[in-house]
């Protein structure tokens, strides 16, 4: 068995579609993961929004603009005007929820989960149903009732154990051997939508990897393999021919786009290979992460946008000590704040967070438990792994930073107003 990822970029149109069929044609013992097509997730996170506004005719006016994009997507695969009827009835279900139920703030996070679930259950719906129009017979598995996860809705943990027995049931009960699930979601015991947390898709297929004892897993990118830095941003981007798992690891947890930070795990326990490979080009071979490989010695330049700098100091100015550490730690990961770079100093803590909706619930807590914040909005974090004066001088003396953390392997800073070129 062998596990495919295609992301949302890769089948955002009837073209990507169409390629993807390319791609896995002649494959056998195949398991194809698929994520919502182009910014679907967005347009429903925007749904999502009017639902809590109370915006139903908005909200009923995006779900009819993304429903037309997907239509157009059908109509140019079966090169007719074509409706099919499980697309139909997920639309259907979709209104209803917006249309019936009755929002409420506490529940925020089940209905974020529930309503962009539909991102991935109609694409791999409309996958499943071409690749059986074109020959590829399939079966299709709705990962809600196969991924078995707790209820923490938005960043939820599967249960490897109890996905495996489900997983595998459905796979023996089918007479095929090629197999279409969403990334991204899954399902709470309590029968509740959850989602894995974005760019989940990655998770979702190493873990379907683990359970399945995949010979190998793929990710079909719209770019060569893994490169060195992101280049919409850095001009010199190149090629890694190949990574270790540590190396992926620590890269994924600085902000680089490798690969979802928690997709490694699961493939490393079961020694699995992961390729990144060109989506545009199937005969290239991208880059391979196993454990054979040597450490990366090139320079890699990793720049995350959107972030916030929380500076926690207690009130009564004394020092930030193991106590509270554990203080501010737990009430993080109670309100799901994601931690990208520390600072600390004998009266004060600085973290790089993700921005979230949760940050300044995140602050009034931190304010009730005696400790005083600073908020430092629109910041970038920076890092440069293997550096040498020229990048340093160019990328970092240039720049406005904030934080700045230097050690002989890499150099880390939290950016404002950064400019590269």
């Amino acid at each position: 068995m062998k596990v495919y990822k295609f992301g949302g970029a890769s089948v955002r149109n009837a073209e990507g579609v169409r390629n993807l069929r390319h791609i896995v044609d002649g494959e056998e013992n195949l398991f194809i993961i698929v994520s919502a097509m182009g910014k679907t997730t967005n347009a429903l996170e925007r749904v999502f929004a009017h639902m809590q506004k109370a915006e139903t005719e908005a909200a009923n006016e995006e779900i009819k603009q993304i429903q037309a994009y997907h239509a157009a997507i059908i109509d140019e695969l079966w090169g007719e005007p074509t409706e099919i009827n499980e697309v139909t009835l997920l639309f259907g279900q979709l209104r209803t929820i917006i249309n019936d139920i009755k929002y409420r703030k506490a529940d925020a996070e089940l209905w974020y989960d529930t309503i962009v679930a539909f991102g991935e259950l109609i694409s791999t719906t409309i996958i499943s149903k071409y690749l059986n129009h074109s020959g590829l017979r399939n079966r299709w598995i709705d990962m809600r009732k196969a991924f078995v996860t707790n209820p923490r809705h938005k960043d939820a943990n599967v249960n490897i154990d109890a996905t495996a027995v489900r997983l595998k049931r459905e796979i023996e009960k089918s007479d095929c051997n090629v197999f279409v699930g969403q990334g991204f979601i899954g399902g709470a015991p309590d029968g509740t939508t959850t989602t894995l947390g974005r760019e989940g898709s990655d998770y979702s297929a190493a873990v379907v990897a683990n359970i399945l004892m995949a010979e190998s897993m793929s990710v079909w990118k719209d770019v060569d393999g893994v490169l060195n830095a992101d280049p919409k941003i850095f001009k010199d981007a190149v090629k890694i021919d190949a990574l270790n798992y540590l190396d992926t690891i620590e890269l994924a947890y600085s902000g680089a786009q490798i690969i979802h930070p928690k997709t490694i795990k699961p493939l490393q326990n079961k020694n699995i290979p992961l390729y990144v490979r060109p989506f545009g080009d199937k005969t290239k071979p991208g880059t391979i992460i196993s454990s054979e490989a040597e450490r990366v010695k090139m320079p890699i330049l990793i720049y995350k946008r959107d972030q916030v700098l929380l500076i926690i100091r207690s009130k009564d100015f004394s020092f930030v000590m193991e106590e509270k550490f554990g203080e501010i730690f737990h009430l993080l990961d109670q309100y799901r704040i994601k931690t990208h770079l520390i600072n600390n100093s004998a009266v004060d803590l600085g973290l790089c967070v993700d921005a979230s909706w949760h940050i300044d619930a995140l602050i009034k807590a931190l304010e009730e438990e005696e400790f005083m914040v600073e908020k430092i909005e629109d910041v970038g974090l920076l890092t440069i792994r293997n550096y040498n004066v020229e990048l340093y001088e160019r990328y970092v003396e240039t720049q406005q930073h904030i934080v700045r953390q230097v050690n002989p392997e890499s150099v880390r800073v939290v950016l404002r107003n950064a400019k590269f070129e």
